[in-house]
């Protein structure tokens, strides 16, 4: 099973609320720079994270979206399966009627195996969890992403100036 965007772009969206979220809401569009989603598609990862009981959405001048609970309280198999539905590697795992062969299908019970896999290391798993990763720490990592504010990239003259006298964008 391949996870999609959706999947992918709401954990980071997590990581970043859950480090940025402690003092007040944080507004979407910050996030979506922090971590270059476009606003348009990240309102669409946060809808049902906020339907699900994971995130709450706060109007407002000072409004935005926080975590509706502790980091270590949230189980990554809740926030997939709010973002992708079924975590079954097919259909015929959880409903056999939908296939004339599931009685006899050599690959059902492959299937059954790899969705409880899945099912069991998501569900022993927190966000909590990702944010003290091994890998957090790492530059690259999404964590690190989450934490850093955002730069705009620099162009033309100003790049060069800071190329040769070794100053920082910032």
């Amino acid at each position: 099973m391949k996870l999609t965007t959706r999947t992918r772009y709401g954990m980071r969206a997590l990581l970043d609320i859950a480090a940025h979220s402690a003092e007040a809401p944080i507004r979407l569009k910050e996030i979506a720079g922090r971590q270059d989603v476009s606003l348009g598609y990240l309102e669409h990862i946060v809808g049902p994270l906020i339907a699900g009981g994971v995130l709450r959405s706060t109007r407002g001048l000072f409004g935005g979206v926080s975590l509706m609970k502790q980091a270590d309280e949230i189980l990554l198999k809740d926030v997939v399966g709010l973002l992708e539905g079924s975590l079954a590697t097919t259909d015929c795992v959880f409903n056999p009627r939908l296939c004339a062969r599931s009685e006899l299908c050599a690959t059902r019970g492959l299937w059954a195996e790899l969705t409880e896999a899945m099912e069991t290391v998501l569900g022993s798993r927190t966000l909590a969890d990702l944010m003290s990763g091994d890998d957090s720490s790492q530059e690259g990592s999404c964590v690190q992403a989450a934490v850093r504010p955002h730069r705009r990239p620099v162009f033309g003259a100003h790049a060069a100036r800071l190329a040769v006298s070794g100053e920082d964008a910032a």
